[in-house]
C-alpha cells in the first residue's frame, strides 16, 4: 500500500547496527509511529531455523503489519527494515528468493532508506547469526539498494552523534522533496 501523504523511511542494514534502537527514536522524535520488523518476533517462536515457508511467510507478515501501521503514521512512517531483509537471508540461505517477494520489490518503494553502517560493536543476541560475516552483508544491502536505484544515506558514529545525522538526513529529504511535512 502506498499512501502520497505519508513518507515513508526504511532504517536498514546488517545485524547489530541499531535498527531497532533508531527507529524507535526517530519515530519518537518525528512524533509518528515504527513499523518493527516482523521477522524478528516471527523467529522468536521457531525451534528450528527459518525454512523456505517462513521467509514466505515473514514477507507476507511484514507486508500486513506494513498496511496496518501506515494509517496511523503521523505524515512520516518508519520502519524498522523492509521485506528486503527476507531478500538477503534466502539468497544467503537457500541461493534464491521466493518469486513473490522479488515480484513485489519494486511495488513498495520507500521514499528514503537510512543503511546503518557497521561502526557499532556487535551485541550478542540469540536471533543474530553471523558476528563475522558483518562486512560481506554490508556489501550485500548496498548492492541491493542500487539493484532498487534506491535513495538512501549512509548513517555512521555513535551515540548521539549517529541518531543527529539521520535526523538530518530524513530533515534534508523533506526539505528537497515535495511532500512536506
Amino acid at each position: 500500500m502506498n499512501t502520497p501523504d505519508i513518507i515513508k523511511i526504511a532504517v536498514v542494514g546488517p545485524e547489530s547496527t541499531g535498527k531497532s534502537t533508531m527507529s524507535a527514536f526517530l519515530a519518537d522524535h518525528f512524533n509518528t509511529v515504527w513499523l518493527p520488523e516482523y521477522a524478528r518476533e516471527y523467529c522468536e517462536k521457531l525451534t528450528a531455523p527459518p525454512t523456505w515457508q517462513d521467509e514466505i511467510n515473514m514477507f507476507y507478515g511484514q507486508l500486513a503489519l506494513e498496511e496496518e501501521l501506515l494509517p496511523k503514521a503521523n505524515r512520516l512512517l518508519i520502519c524498522d527494515t523492509t521485506f528486503i531483509t527476507v531478500k538477503v537471508w534466502s539468497d544467503y540461505t537457500f541461493g534464491q528468493t521466493p518469486q513473490e517477494v522479488l515480484d513485489e520489490l519494486p511495488k513498495h518503494p520507500y521514499d528514503l532508506y537510512l543503511l546503518l553502517n557497521i561502526d557499532l560493536p556487535w551485541e550478542e543476541d540469540p536471533l543474530r547469526d553471523f558476528p563475522h560475516m558483518r562486512e560481506h552483508f554490508m556489501g550485500v544491502w548496498y548492492k541491493e539498494l542500487q539493484a532498487l536505484n534506491a535513495n538512501y544515506v549512509l548513517i555512521e558514529g555513535s551515540g548521539p552523534e549517529r541518531y543527529q545525522r539521520a535526523v538530518a538526513a530524513i530533515e534534508h529529504f523533506i526539505n528537497q522533496s515535495k511532500k512536506p511535512l
